[in-house]
């Protein structure tokens, strides 16, 4: 997550390799990650349900960020379009096309929830990569685009693909948990973006335990990516371990607060999630105070902390505390007045949140 070093490393690699798709998608990767990682969207708990698809979220896109990636895009969309006009089976233009495109579509689904047009950008991202295993059936790394669209179509509520307009579209969970395990175990240039969309699968159905074992395994591999040690925690909270998912979580931030060891962490993200952990558990004071925390935290982003208001609110009501609730859910709707969030602290100043 050295996303300033890394950019500076793609520069070089692009200049040396001028109109090489594959070399611009490096940059566009680095771009789109770093940006989604500064709206506090890269947290998994985000998307673990359906809940995101819905509804009013705020996000405070960055319009030069926003351009950056649609410049990058196009540019190596361009690049491998020229090299397939001369060489139509050209499996890494395929590939470098199609990556482009997922990559644009997962920007545009997770900062603009412009879920139409990233599923049309996927979709044809999906049709490049599965044409280059058709022509080499061990291009393992393209199996991420394949597996991911293959998984999510699969997965989407039926009203939801009604909703925006791909209802004949089909995908098979199987089928896309099967090719990003191979691409986790093979692949050379998706593997760790295969392993983390099969972590994230996994925590959506239920399957805790093996999400789990596949975060240690890659926390140990990159002990500096604070995401990963966050999902530790994340998965250990889901699957009931109530106090063991609280000591992770402080683990986490503990870390974070040593100089240099995590690069870019979000301590927001760990402190929201220690105080659901906490909530869980009955801890209420300790709670409220890790919501706080995670709400007061400069870099928090104005879903994120309508998020944490919100959810201290719902813990004040669960200790009987509901003037305190009530001054928690008045801050989410001064945050926005039309999100989700708003939405259920105006329910909750009408009639305190119970379990």
């Amino acid at each position: 997550m050295e996303y300033d070093c890394a950019r500076v490393i793609f520069q070089r690699v692009q200049a040396d390799h001028p109109k090489d798709a594959l070399a611009t998608d490096y940059l566009l990767n680095n771009e789109v990650f770093e940006e989604l990682n500064r709206l506090d969207l890269l947290d998994t708990t985000f998307y673990a349900t359906n809940g995101f698809l819905t509804g009013n979220h705020l996000v405070q896109e960055d319009p030069k960020a926003a351009a950056r990636i649609k410049s990058l895009a196009d540019e190596a969309v361009n690049e491998a379009d020229a090299r397939l006009r001369i060489a139509p089976n050209d499996v890494d233009a395929l590939f470098a096309r199609g990556w482009a495109k997922s990559l644009e579509a997962t920007y545009i689904a997770m900062a603009e929830r412009g879920f139409g047009q990233a599923f049309r950008l996927a979709s044809q991202a999906r049709s490049d990569c599965h044409r280059a295993l058709e022509i080499d059936p061990d291009y393992v790394d393209a199996k991420l685009v394949v597996g991911v669209y293959e998984y999510v179509v699969g997965a989407l509520p039926w009203a939801f693909k009604l909703l925006i307009g791909f209802i004949g579209i089909h995908g098979s969970k199987t089928t896309g948990m099967a090719m990003l395990q191979d691409d986790a175990v093979h692949g050379v240039i998706t593997r760790v973006d295969a392993n983390t969309a099969i972590m994230l699968f996994l925590r959506r159905e239920a399957k805790y335990d093996l999400a789990i074992e596949i975060a240690q395994q890659m926390s140990r591999e990159y002990p500096h990516n604070y995401l990963f040690s966050l999902e530790i925690a994340n998965l250990e909270k889901d699957r009931g371990l109530g106090m063991t998912a609280v000591y992770a979580y402080e683990r986490t931030i503990a870390d974070a607060k040593k100089p240099d060891y995590f690069h870019h962490a979000h301590l927001e993200l760990a402190y929201f999630g220690l105080g659901e952990a906490l909530r869980g558990q009955k801890h209420y004071p300790e709670a409220e105070a890790a919501y706080q925390a995670a709400a007061r935290d400069a870099a928090t982003s104005p879903e994120l902390r309508q998020r944490c208001l919100l959810a201290a609110g719902m813990t004040y009501d669960l200790a009987g505390k509901h003037a305190l609730a009530v001054h928690e859910y008045e801050q989410v709707i001064a945050i926005g007045h039309d999100s989700v969030e708003a939405n259920k602290a105006r329910d909750y100043l009408r009639s305190p949140y119970r379990e």
